[in-house]
């Protein structure tokens, strides 16, 4: 089925104070509009571009993305804008997303596709932290608590024929978004869980999380294991066809191990061993890529997150060219980060040392951390 995504990008920025389009500012070379696109261009999801531009900014998006994009002129107002990129939509499912959203990641939008295959729509938004309340000339009217409460993101996403049906219906009048749209003429939206990245772009000072500089930590880590029979051999939550597998107390993922000690590092957490330690039964056999969920939650609660890792797995055999491309998806998604940011490489050390005898497997990694 074809899945189109339709960008909101034709408002004027204007709380954040620049003279122009705050999408089209450039911090650290790129642009706001920019980051978002990559975002879902590396997750290979979308098979259909369109984007909403101004009448002030339509030349300038253009050269930006009109070698893989439409770009439509917008309108006074999101709903408006929206109504007119539908019109260059056909059956499928359209994803909506703001321009000013470029933390999204591609789990949201993989869960909103599903969402919509699932239950018909996709809101995606996230539970409150805070008590919320109502303001009224500066005093408050009244709490709204927090139970139950969501703050709403982008993307949304809904079948075409759909989400066209109520834009429809709506006619002239204004939505807050087309989740409302949608449940104002056709059903209540379903829910995808967001997160707290998921930020928008809204203020002068959120410019500086496209600061991919800011509070950056570099870590590093090392594991080896032996190689014995009877096991599976696991790299990076991959399992490789080879007549010995790696001996551990959990599954003995080297790769993964060196890469989760890599971000312990640089966040100043000590080690895995330290954290689940091969004295504790309930990792035994372990799944590693668990374990990496672990630590990216450790991460988090920190207030970090991954934003780069290397490594480099030594090992005399098996030959790893062929697998190293879906080890890096393996491990880009469970990371939460494109591709591009996972580099590995794969050598032998020419019969040298217990790798070159076959004796095991070692791994180097680092990995960069960035504030959240």
């Amino acid at each position: 089925m074809k899945t189109t995504l339709i960008l909101a990008c034709a408002g004027k920025g204007a709380r954040v104070g620049y003279d122009k389009n705050k999408l089209l500012v450039k911090v650290n070379g790129s642009t706001c509009l920019e980051r978002t696109l990559k975002v879902f261009l590396d997750s290979k999801l979308i098979d259909q571009y369109i984007v909403t531009s101004s009448p002030e900014d339509f030349d300038e998006i253009t050269s930006l993305v009109g070698s893989f994009a439409t770009v439509v002129l917008g309108g006074a107002t999101r709903t408006e804008s929206i109504k007119n990129a539908l019109r260059e939509t056909e059956d499928g499912i359209v994803l909506i997303h703001d321009g000013a959203r470029p933390f999204v990641d591609k789990r949201i939008i993989a869960d909103c596709i599903a969402s919509v295959n699932n239950f018909g729509s996709a809101v995606t938004a996230y539970p409150s932290r805070d008590t919320v309340i109502r303001g009224e000339d500066g005093e408050i009217k009244n709490y709204l608590g927090k139970s139950d409460l969501y703050s709403v993101q982008t993307p949304q996403a809904f079948f075409v024929n759909d989400i066209k049906k109520a834009y429809d219906l709506a006619g002239d009048r204004v939505f807050n978004d087309d989740g409302e749209v949608y449940m104002q003429y056709i059903a209540k939206p379903h829910i995808v869980n967001g997160n707290s990245d998921n930020v928008k772009i809204t203020f002068r000072d959120d410019m500086s999380l496209l600061d991919d500089d800011r509070d950056c930590r570099f870590g590093v880590g090392f594991d080896s294991h032996k190689l014995v029979d009877g096991r599976k051999l696991i790299l990076g939550g991959i399992e490789i066809p080879h007549s010995k597998g790696l001996l551990g107390h959990s599954d003995a993922d080297v790769l993964t191990h060196a890469i989760m000690d890599a971000i312990l590092s640089a966040l100043a957490m000590r080690d895995i061993g330290y954290h689940f330690s091969d004295k504790d039964p309930k990792y035994k056999d372990a799944d590693s890529m668990k374990l990496l969920e672990k630590v990216l939650l450790m991460a988090e609660n920190s207030g970090y997150k991954v934003k780069s890792i290397s490594a480099s797995i030594m090992a005399e055999k098996p030959k790893l060219l062929n697998y190293i491309p879906i080890i890096t998806e393996n491990l880009a998604s469970a990371l939460s980060v494109p591709p591009d940011r996972v580099g590995l490489a794969a050598t032998t050390l020419e019969g040298l040392g217990f790798v070159g005898r076959e004796e095991g497997i070692c791994v180097h990694a680092t990995a960069v951390v960035v504030k959240r």
